[in-house]
């Protein structure tokens, strides 16, 4: 089965870590914090992304569109980028911590950025401590989440507003509702 057998256990456990550390977090706060079925969908895509992408699906892309080299990790790093800043956005835009669309979008890069830049400090860290050496590309990755960020503020704010303005709605009912009910 296709990543059940990395072929580099050490290298697959950073990149599936992400969502692995996310899974429990979604489990315990998504009754207390429920997020749109956009980002739920989002984040599944990505997991299966980081889980057998690296191995299978970017050699197969590669071969099919005849690169040289396998596309994964701009791939994975694109979907970081849009993930996150879908994930950013919510929670600034539900915890009414900024207002301007503008200023929104600009703490959404910000925030993302960062994000991305301790998970490859992260990663460098444990290579040099597995022994692996400095992973190259940085920079590239940087790029690669940045333009997913950028991707998914111009594709998907709206319908993500509408998804929001609907779970805001069905949280506002299931809060008045038991005032009703005594």
């Amino acid at each position: 089965m296709p990543g059940l057998r990395p072929y580099d256990l050490a290298a697959w456990a950073l990149e599936a870590a992400p969502v692995v550390l996310a899974l429990p977090i979604l489990w315990t706060t998504h009754r207390r914090f429920p997020l749109t079925g956009l980002i739920y969908v989002c984040i599944f895509l990505y997991g299966v992304v980081l889980a057998f992408g690296g191995a299978y699906a970017g050699a197969q892309f590669a071969e099919f569109l005849d690169l040289g080299r396998n596309p994964y990790d701009g791939i994975g790093h694109v979907l970081q980028g849009f993930v996150l800043a879908l994930v950013v956005r919510e929670i600034l835009i539900r915890g009414q911590f900024v207002r301007g669309e503008g200023m929104r979008a600009f703490l959404v890069l910000c925030i993302v950025l960062a994000l991305a830049v301790a998970y490859e400090l992260v990663k460098w860290s444990a290579a040099l401590a597995l022994g692996h050496g400095a992973p190259a590309g940085a920079q590239a990755n940087m790029l690669c989440v940045l333009a997913g960020a950028l991707a998914a503020l111009m594709l998907f704010s709206r319908l993500h507003d509408r998804q929001l303005k609907r779970l805001d709605r069905v949280s506002r009912d299931l809060e008045v509702a038991p005032r009703y009910a005594r």
